[in-house]
């Protein structure tokens, strides 16, 4: 199965998508880990056409695995699929490969997403360092309504209670 992991910036998205993939032997193929390896750190944009590649990239390794072993779930991570285009783009992939699909939206409140993003930015802890609270805001803002079926998973819970949840949804 293929999970598209969608939601604003630090909303615990890659902290949720770990502990399904621990959970499910699945694996997380993550937007941001690709963007580091790929390119040098003077080349690092994060414009839309970059992301847009990187997530091509992630698509073909989601591809490879599912083609390797069609049982195993496949978390998309590091990109908010805010936008239409990108959630469609992985559903028509999804579709080529013949694999069932999932959206986990990751919510929470405006201070946990501010406080999250804050202490990452202090350890640089995360790949990408245009995190803050500000990119927060503005994806806020131009966030387009996820139509598709989804599971919101509210990450202002604990841990255990949103695994919980989103294998649920899995299921």
């Amino acid at each position: 199965m293929i999970v598209l992991m969608a939601g604003l910036p630090g909303t615990g998205k890659s902290t949720v998508a770990r502990e399904l993939a621990t959970q499910t032997r699945g694996v997380v193929v993550g937007k941001d880990e690709i963007r580091a390896t790929l390119f040098p750190p003077g080349d690092i944009e994060y414009s839309t056409e970059q992301d847009d590649f990187c997530m091509e990239v992630m698509l073909e390794t989601a591809s490879y695995l599912v083609r390797k072993n069609p049982a195993r779930f496949v978390f998309l991570d590091g990109r908010t699929f805010s936008r239409r285009y990108q959630i469609d783009r992985v559903l028509n992939r999804a579709a080529q490969l013949n694999q069932p699909w999932r959206i986990l939206e990751c919510v929470c409140s405006d201070a946990t997403a501010r406080q999250r993003l804050e202490a990452q930015q202090e350890c640089a802890e995360h790949p990408a360092s245009n995190r803050d609270y500000a990119l927060y805001l503005q994806v806020k803002e131009r966030f387009e309504k996820i139509v598709r079926p989804k599971a919101v998973i509210d990450t202002d819970q604990p841990l255990q209670v949103c695994v919980a949840r989103a294998l649920d949804a899995l299921r």
